[in-house]
């Protein structure tokens, strides 16, 4: 088991003296977000082998002198 560093410890304190209200928003944001961490993770882990052939195929494509560098004002 996991234990909660010392800032999380004090963003805990921190919220447990706000309203009622506040801690529920505030909990309902930070559940949100783990979840979408999870899904992340999730979503990476089953394309891990499409990215890796797509990085693959960029860099042989570089090596070969297909590309050009980016020109962010030109896009």
């Amino acid at each position: 088991m996991f234990s909660m560093t010392n800032k999380l410890k004090e963003a805990f304190e921190a919220a447990s003296k706000l309203p009622p209200a506040d801690q529920d928003a505030l909990a309902a944001a930070i559940l949100e977000e783990v979840k979408v961490d999870g899904l992340w993770d999730a979503a990476f882990a089953k394309t891990a082998g499409a990215l890796q052939r797509l990085a693959d195929e960029a860099s042989r494509e570089h090596r070969a002198g297909r590309t050009r560098p980016l020109q962010p004002d030109e896009l």
